[in-house]
C-alpha cells in the first residue's frame, strides 16, 4: 500500500504573525500537488493582497465579511485593496457566510443554536481557521468559482491574518458533508 508524509506545521499561537509563512506553506504543497485553486479569508483585503501577488497563475479566490457583518451597511473590504487584487488577477467573493447567516440571525433573536452553529462549534476543535476554511470553500463552490470534489487548498485564518491552511475536496454548501479534508498543512496548537 502506497504511502505519503506529509509534513504539518504547528505554530506556537493562532494570530496575524503567522500570515506570510501560511500563505508561502499554501503555495509550496499547492504547487507540489499542482492544485490550481486556492481560497483565501480576508477581512480587509490586507491578506488577499499579499496572496495575490504570491499566486498569480492560480485560480485564487479571495473571500471576505458579508457587507454589515460588523454593523449595518459596512463593508470591510479596503477599495485600494481591492483594486489591487483585481490587477493581479484574483476574484473577490463577498457573499453569505456559508455557517451564519439565518442560523446566526435564529441564535441573536431567540437564543437558539441552530445546526450551522453547531458545525461551526465542532470545526472549531480543529482551530477557528479549520472551520473558516471549510466555509469558504462552501461559499466559494456555491458562486462557482471553484468545482465541488475538485481539490483545492484553503487558507484562513483566527481574527485578523492567516495561520491556517488545509488541502480538501470542497463541496456546496447543501452537500457539506461531502467534502474531505485530506491534509492540514498548518495551523496553530490550541
Amino acid at each position: 500500500m502506497a504511502k505519503t508524509i506529509c509534513k504539518t506545521i504547528y505554530f506556537a499561537k493562532p494570530g496575524p504573525e503567522n500570515t506570510e509563512e501560511t500563505l508561502k506553506l499554501a503555495k509550496k504543497r499547492a504547487d507540489e500537488l499542482n492544485i490550481r485553486n486556492i481560497i483565501i479569508s480576508s477581512t480587509t483585503g490586507e491578506t488577499g493582497t499579499k496572496a495575490s501577488k504570491l499566486f498569480k497563475n492560480h485560480n485564487l479566490i479571495i473571500v471576505s465579511h458579508v457587507t454589515g457583518f460588523r454593523k449595518p451597511n459596512y463593508q470591510e473590504f479596503l477599495p485600494k485593496n481591492r483594486t489591487t487584487i483585481e490587477n493581479n488577477g484574483a476574484k473577490i467573493l463577498t457573499t453569505a457566510h456559508a455557517f451564519g447567516t439565518l442560523g446566526r440571525a435564529t441564535k441573536n433573536k431567540f437564543g437558539t443554536i441552530q445546526i450551522d452553529g453547531i458545525i461551526s462549534t465542532v470545526l472549531r476543535l480543529f482551530g477557528q481557521g479549520v472551520k473558516v476554511c471549510c466555509e469558504i470553500s462552501c461559499m466559494a463552490a456555491d458562486a462557482g468559482l471553484i468545482v465541488a470534489g475538485e481539490e483545492a487548498v484553503a487558507v484562513g485564518g483566527t481574527k485578523s491574518g492567516v495561520d491556517t491552511a488545509i488541502v480538501l475536496k470542497p463541496s456546496n454548501t447543501h452537500s457539506f458533508f461531502d467534502s474531505k479534508i485530506n491534509e492540514v498543512i498548518c495551523k496553530p496548537r490550541l
